[in-house]
């Protein structure tokens, strides 16, 4: 017992292997599954207690489960599901090893959890006793949870789950249970194997007899991934708003570009421009013909110093057709390349230095966006992905471009000043005089003064 779970942990049997398949922790659950005292298992390798010495095969996920055949103590198999769970280097590194022992304990037919039926909807419900164990699921909760419905029952939320977050939920679980108020809890994790974080809400409700008795504690939990996500992309926008063009700097501005967009939506950004014309030129209207001439103006990294950086800041780099810089730049879309599709390594051919330096980063996705403002390319701004596991989805895409463009803007606002006062200024000195007369008496200057009216 613990002061966040003051009921008897004996329901589960529970023990953890470290890394190397030794045996570090062994419950009292687990002794009355297999009868072996912890004195006899601990610091020894877990392949002892299975059945003819297979070799314990630690899978790679975050959670697995499936049947094993251990060995009890008075020499009879005994055959057992079993959830494991990987911890994360912050809580040891190793597994924990669940399956519940009272799934199956008769109640009476007044029970109130019995009465609370579930129903076939597309909400999650699960079903808590007065111990906080699984006392009933429906198909929904099951598919949320990612295991077997008939499977879980009589473990703990924390044994199901396996997460910090998982541990956050029970607690709030027992004050319900405690005092008989209902709560509601934001939890979120990643679900998937991409790593993309999936919102819930769980809202707890207790569950009680004609008395107004506590039973146990009803759970329904409700996904609202995408709410939260187009959240996220409102928010993003918003500060580009707030943050880029503060300045009618060409490059300011193009370092805000980088800065808001890591790491929400990147791990690395890159923000190449095209030189202006020489004379006051300007730019053609329509996408840049390539090979492409790009300066690098500004770069910002999740890693200090900017390690992901193949180009230096200020340095004109040639992309041609076979890069997604040229290709973006010719076709005027964003192009999206990863190494999930098999085309990273193709899109990277052109470029040696730049294939190992990803290789060696662990760069899994890279999208490269066009920067365009009224009808004319002025560049291109790659975005990348490598701490982040997951990839670029069609919304990444279509925020990037969001962005991007308002940057865009502001980016070519910047050069129209640049480019306008470099001609007033030039004006300017043309209405100068060239020379002075020079007189001992008398010391001449000249300069330039605006009519006010």
């Amino acid at each position: 017992m613990s002061p966040a779970y003051p009921f008897d942990e004996a329901a589960t049997a529970r023990a953890v292997v470290d890394a190397h398949g030794v045996l570090v922790e062994w419950n009292e659950g687990a002794r009355r599954l297999l009868g072996w005292a912890p004195e006899e298992v601990l610091s020894k390798p877990a392949a002892n207690l299975l059945v003819d010495g297979a070799q314990v095969a630690l899978p790679e996920e975050h959670r697995s489960n499936g049947t094993l055949t251990l060995r009890h103590r008075d020499g009879h198999a005994v055959t057992v599901w079993v959830l494991a769970h990987h911890r994360t280097p912050q809580e040891g590194g190793d597994w924990l090893l669940v399956t519940p022992l009272e799934a199956d304990v008769p109640r009476a037919g007044t029970d109130p959890l019995d009465r609370a039926r579930l129903v076939q909807s597309p909400c999650a419900i699960a079903i808590y006793d007065d111990r906080l164990r699984l006392h009933s699921i429906n198909d929904a909760m099951a598919h949320a949870l990612g295991v077997p419905g008939e499977r879980v029952l009589g473990l703990r939320i924390s044994e199901i789950g396996g997460r910090p977050q998982s541990a956050a939920i029970e607690e709030q679980m027992l004050g319900v249970l405690r005092t008989g108020r209902g709560h509601d809890v934001k939890n979120y994790v990643p679900m998937d194997g991409e790593g993309r974080v999936h919102a819930w809400l769980a809202r707890m409700s207790p569950i009680t007899d004609e008395g107004g008795q506590v039973h146990g504690v009803c759970v329904a939990a409700h996904d609202f991934t995408e709410q939260y996500r187009a959240r996220q992309r409102l928010q993003l926008v918003n500060e580009a708003s707030m943050r880029i063009g503060t300045t009618l700097d060409v490059t300011r501005t193009a370092q805000e570009l980088a800065d808001v967009c890591v790491p929400s939506l990147a791990d690395f950004v890159s923000v190449d421009l095209v030189d202006p014309p020489g004379n006051g030129g300007e730019l053609p209207i329509g996408p840049l013909t390539v090979p492409a001439a790009l300066r690098r103006v500004a770069h910002r990294s999740v890693r200090p110093g900017h390690p992901d950086s193949v180009v230096p800041a200020g340095q004109c780099e040639v992309y041609p057709a076979a890069s997604p810089q040229g290709a973006s730049l010719l076709s005027g879309q964003p192009i999206v390349v990863a190494r999930a599709s098999g085309d990273l390594e193709k899109w990277l051919a052109w470029h040696p230095e730049l294939s190992r330096r990803v290789a060696l980063l662990g760069i899994h996705a890279i999208m490269s966006v066009p920067v365009r403002a009224r009808g004319v390319t002025l560049g291109v701004a790659v975005f990348t992905r490598f701490e982040q596991p997951a990839p670029f989805t069609p919304d990444d895409v279509l925020l990037a471009e969001e962005v991007t463009a308002r940057a865009a803007v502001c980016i070519d606002n910047a050069r129209r000043y640049s480019r306008e006062r470099e001609t007033a200024l030039a004006l300017q000195r043309s209405l100068l005089p060239r020379t002075l007369a020079r007189t001992a008496a008398v010391q001449a200057a000249s300069r330039y003064l605006p009519a006010a009216r």
